[in-house]
């Protein structure tokens, strides 16, 4: 037991069956996130914590038979995955400040949450008038230098992902079984071009297959990695209406798009509206609420022989103005920067967003901005 490492022990924890999230929640909080100890505890420990009976104490004791170290690390090498943990730096910020965020995430593909994300959801019977949307919503944002997330299912999840591809954008699904299982199976060509230009992440084993109570686990992982979450098209019952009150639960902006109103693919989104989601019409509506500002992309430097001379991370006087302010480790909202500067808030919110997409600031959950 003692030549594991901690990801070893938490990728083990993480696989046994019989041991559900809500209780490996609560063994986590009661061992203080020491998968070693829970892994070497006795039957009667485990059983005092809530939830453990003697098919789950008695499965967590004898670990060592249920889970092979070497063919886990086989089926990651095969698959091209990793399994990250919550204190890797790959491991999505936001989604790391949530109330229950997984043990660890297998994680595909190269690219790694370098900007803020944005969910887009919906029903997997979209119109036309949906899906499209889903599409132009996901590729401007893209192209603004947001990364698009969502759950790769049929429908609004697919149109999403495609749209952000399109534009040439990064996007990341999140899916409701192990990485090794494609589903839906028509996804095939989606989920290889998403593992080559984006990712897809599980916090499930390889092996697991989507079921009902994947599915809401997997919405709230989406939810808790991203700014914000616009419903595209839902019936007032659903896996996006699931995403839309984790969204509420964990502090993010609600958005949804309004749709006619004697179609069930909107039920869902105008009861969020009369429930107080924002209206979304269009991305200068989205860019708005979150408080950025569309920037005028010839004026954001990313080198390729401008006559300044800048390089990829090169910035602007304006840009080195608001930097300044961040020495010491400085922790400021837009509202305190534009005090500070004595500039219009829409000034500092477009030159946020401009440092924002050449990785100089990140905003962080409670909408304060910090240097990188």
């Amino acid at each position: 037991m003692n030549t594991l490492s901690k990801r070893q022990a938490l990728l083990a924890l993480n696989s046994l069956p019989h041991v559900g999230p809500v209780t490996l929640r609560r063994l986590m909080d009661a061992y203080r996130g020491d998968a070693h100890q829970i892994l070497e505890s006795s039957v009667v420990d485990l059983k005092a914590v809530e939830g453990v009976g003697d098919k789950m104490a008695a499965t967590i004791r004898a670990w060592s038979e249920f889970f092979n170290l070497e063919k886990e690390e086989g089926s990651l090498e095969r698959n091209g995955a990793r399994f990250i943990i919550q204190e890797d730096e790959a491991y999505p910020e936001l989604l790391r400040e949530t109330y229950d965020p997984p043990i660890g995430l297998y994680w595909k593909g190269k690219y790694e949450i370098d900007r803020p994300c944005i969910a887009i959801v919906g029903t997997r019977r979209g119109t036309l008038y949906g899906l499209s949307m889903a599409r132009k919503f996901a590729g401007e944002l893209a192209r603004l230098g947001f990364c698009i997330v969502s759950g790769m299912a049929r429908g609004t999840d697919t149109a999403a992902h495609e749209g952000a591809l399109e534009a040439g954008g990064k996007t990341v699904a999140v899916l409701g079984c192990g990485l090794d299982i494609i589903y839906p199976p028509e996804n095939l060509d989606l989920y290889r071009e998403l593992a080559e230009k984006g990712a897809v992440m599980s916090e499930f084993p390889f092996g697991r297959r989507a079921d009902r109570q994947t599915f809401p686990m997997r919405n709230r992982v989406v939810a808790g990695m991203c700014e914000a979450v616009i419903v595209i098209e839902s019936d007032l019952a659903g896996g996006s209406m699931i995403t839309a009150r984790f969204a509420g639960e964990q502090g993010r902006t609600l958005m949804a798009l309004p749709g006619r109103v004697d179609q069930r693919s909107s039920a869902g989104c105008h009861q969020l509206l009369r429930d107080g989601a924002i209206l979304v019409r269009s991305v200068e509506d989205i860019l708005e609420e979150l408080r950025y500002q569309k920037p005028v992309m010839q004026e954001l430097d990313f080198g390729g022989g401008s006559a300044s001379g800048a390089s990829v991370v090169g910035v602007s006087e304006e840009e080195s103005a608001l930097l300044a302010c961040f020495a010491g480790g400085a922790l400021l909202s837009p509202d305190a920067l534009s005090e500070l500067l004595k500039r219009p808030i829409s000034e500092v919110s477009a030159t946020l967003m401009a440092l924002e997409l050449k990785r100089r600031v990140v905003k962080r959950a409670d909408g304060s901005f910090e240097a990188l």
